[in-house]
């Protein structure tokens, strides 16, 4: 593609050099620059790309976008893209080079999102089973659908590891291109709060936007709510197209600020009761909503609820266990009804999606008690699993007789590097919401797991709890302790097949240590009598 073509329209404060020459690729890490790439230099949380401009210009760079000043001396250094011959590279000055790398990606990639239904979930908890509930719900429809997540990128069947909940502005539009060239109609993503700050979205054309909650989490990296709420409020404020659909969780708060605020711009209208406003939905289980759900009934087989909309009432059956998942299942519906998907699509859609890998998933290899991996990693999920697990613990099934108050163990951790503020408060929460708790070590990357554990245990509310930092021992510990009938929760990894220690990744599953524990219990535990 010609540099004149990539770059028009784009907002440029000056190029020095003709911008008349061919672009083979764009990059934004110097080490995987190839010549006739546009190196485009980003601020990232540990490096600048501006410190690498020369090494991209060596590697065969022809132009490079960036926002600080930069040395002529690139002008007249020799480029690989162009056999040695001095006085090729072309500097484009920006005032936002990330801004700047999305307008490439999607010109580069010609506009992928032009081309597909492009539905976004965004929110602290919940996007990942929103996202595959909706992507069931559309392939019911007899859609061919693309995901993007945190679990994984699906191309129609076509499974990629995920390395960021949503990739890079580059790899995002790429990801997209290839949905394109796939045959896919309709694309279902997560994105993050990182990536709407970073704006590794922009320029694409969302139709449907979803909003599921907004708690606490991320603070390192936004320092205060009000920059999470921001950044979250970029995509329906941004980066919906001008018919799409907002699809908002009312009953929380921060989705209800969003509605009033988006009413506000809309039509000067802050009055949350008043009639829909135009291409708004809201879902909930409190009255007030535009799609609400009744007669809720939580057993160890799933749900079943009523879904009340526009005077009708649609019965929904659902495998997925716990209050939290009804609002998951609500705002699928609530994008599906946006995009006119008849309900028996949905309710099918609904039926059908099974388990998400590392989200309330079970560990079933025939013991006397249910083991649950889940991904609860901030306070409100760690609230949302034990309460899951507190609904179920409260009405076992008939046929089984306990020999003992069915307790919940939980194991908890919380990651190194992140937000230290949620470390006591996750305490608090599994203390005084678990029978016992086992505090232990998560992803501790550069911190030292003691010191972690001992700013989680300052916010524990109960004596109920042992400290035991190798989290292979303390599921084994979890497994041991757990008797007939009771509820194991080992939360905050989910679907993670690793831990983060010091920079590096050693291979760990919660889910594999789990089996291995209890398939090692099962065989030595003397069976039951009635």
């Amino acid at each position: 593609m010609n540099l004149k073509v990539l770059i028009k329209d784009m907002e440029i404060n000056e190029i020095i050099g003709s911008t008349d020459v061919d672009v083979t690729g764009i990059a934004y890490d110097s080490r995987k620059v190839k010549a006739g790439d546009v190196f485009v230099a980003t601020k990232g949380e540990k490096h600048n790309g501006h410190d690498f401009i020369s090494d991209a210009v060596k590697k065969g760079a022809l132009a490079v976008v960036h926002e600080k000043a930069v040395s002529s001396q690139y002008l007249s250094m020799p480029s690989l893209s162009k056999g040695g011959i001095e006085g090729v590279v072309v500097l484009i000055n920006v005032s936002d080079s990330r801004k700047s790398l999305a307008y490439l990606s999607n010109n580069f990639y010609e506009k992928p999102s032009d081309k597909l239904t492009v539905i976004g979930v965004t929110g602290t908890n919940g996007k990942t089973t929103a996202t595959y509930l909706i992507k069931s719900i559309l392939v019911a429809w007899g859609k061919d659908v693309g995901l993007i997540g945190t679990i994984n990128y699906l191309v129609k069947d076509r499974l990629y590891e995920a390395p960021h909940t949503t990739p890079e502005a580059l790899e995002f539009q790429a990801v997209l291109n290839e949905m394109v060239s796939a045959g896919c109609s309709h694309v279902v993503t997560e994105v993050s709060s990182h990536a709407l700050a970073q704006k590794r979205v922009d320029y694409t054309g969302f139709s449907v936007a979803v909003f599921t909650n907004l708690t606490r989490d991320h603070l390192d990296f936004h320092i205060t709510m009000e920059e999470y709420f921001w950044a979250k409020e970029r995509l329906f404020k941004e980066l919906l197209l001008k018919d799409g659909t907002s699809v908002i969780n009312f009953d929380d708060p921060y989705g209800r600020r969003l509605l009033s605020e988006l009413k506000t711009s809309q039509q000067g209208v802050a009055n949350l009761r008043d009639s829909k406003a135009e291409n708004m939905i809201t879902y909930g289980i409190e009255a007030g909503a535009d799609i609400v759900a009744e007669n809720i009934k939580n057993s160890f087989g799933g749900l079943l609820f009523d879904i009340n909309f526009n005077g009708r009432t649609y019965n929904i059956q659902s495998p997925l266990i716990g209050t939290h998942n009804v609002y998951n299942i609500l705002s699928a519906a609530g994008a599906a009804v946006s995009l006119n998907v008849p309900w028996d699509m949905i309710i099918s859609g609904i039926k059908n999606m099974g388990s998400v890998k590392g989200r309330f998933q079970k560990v079933d290899l025939g013991q006397n008690f249910l083991c649950i991996v889940d991904y609860a990693h901030t306070e409100d999920a760690l609230e949302r699993l034990i309460c899951a697990a507190r609904e179920l613990i409260s009405q076992p099934p008939k046929s089984r007789i306990m020999h003992h108050t069915p307790r919940i163990i939980t194991v908890l951790g919380c990651g190194g590097d992140r937000d230290r503020g949620k470390r006591p408060r996750m305490a608090a929460i599994a203390t005084k919401l678990s029978d016992y708790v086992l505090i232990t070590s998560d992803n501790p990357r550069s911190e030292e797991p003691m010191e972690i554990i001992k700013e989680i245990e300052k916010g524990a509310l109960r004596m109920n709890y042992t400290i035991e930092p190798d989290r292979e021992k303390a599921i084994q510990k979890a497994v041991e302790t757990a008797e007939d009938g009771d509820i194991l929760l080992i939360a905050g990894k989910g679907h993670e097949d690793y831990q983060e220690i010091k920079g590096l990744r050693h291979k760990f599953s919660d889910r594999e240590t789990a089996e291995k524990a209890i398939k090692k219990k099962v065989n030595s535990d003397p069976p039951m009598t009635e």
